[in-house]
């Protein structure tokens, strides 16, 4: 797809350490453009504190970054520009974030997507993969899963560029990612 803006949205995802955070930082450090990360995570124990630390210190001092755990949409509206280059990383924890604070989860989601119908620069988020293994033993994470997946399928429709990135080696899905069917 195609935006009416001519600003790329990037859909960067795969599983937990695949390096789908360094590779979505690399393709923002390669735009020339002011770098702004936006954080979703809260820092919620000790070890969680030193995993932010360390993606602070890859990053280094030309990042400006920006908490914001519940209204991302807001923070794109204000923050995206053709000067700059916007990363989210990323969206699962945002929508861990969603569900833990009950908030209206769909709605949510739908304020997102339509900042990124026409974005006003260049964006990047950062997604997890959380539907390849074992189904969760429980309804609650049944129910997190599933709201995930749907979350990155309506995040690969919106956005222009799609990469799966898997043992730190990034797959382009999108554009051309529809295979040549014969019957």
């Amino acid at each position: 797809m195609t935006n009416t803006t001519g600003h790329r949205a990037t859909f960067v995802f795969g599983g937990a350490r695949s390096g789908k955070s360094e590779f979505a930082e690399q393709l923002a450090n390669t735009s020339g453009l002011q770098k702004f990360y936006i954080a979703t995570s809260a820092v919620f124990d000790p070890e969680m504190s030193e995993r932010i630390g360390q993606h602070r210190h890859r990053r280094g001092a030309s990042w400006t970054t920006i908490e914001e755990q519940i209204d991302l949409a807001g923070v794109l509206e204000k923050t995206l520009a053709p000067d700059r280059v916007v990363l989210v990383d990323c969206l699962t924890l945002w929508l861990s974030n969603l569900t833990y604070t009950e908030k209206r989860t769909e709605a949510e989601i739908k304020r997102l997507l339509s900042v990124l119908s026409a974005p006003a620069g260049p964006c990047i988020f950062v997604s997890n993969e959380v539907g390849m293994g074992i189904v969760p033993e429980n309804k609650l994470s049944r129910s997190f899963r599933d709201a995930q997946g749907r979350l990155n399928q309506d995040m690969a429709t919106v956005c222009d560029q799609v990469v799966f990135v898997a043992a730190g080696q990034p797959l382009l899905l999108k554009p051309n990612s529809q295979p040549d069917i014969v019957l």
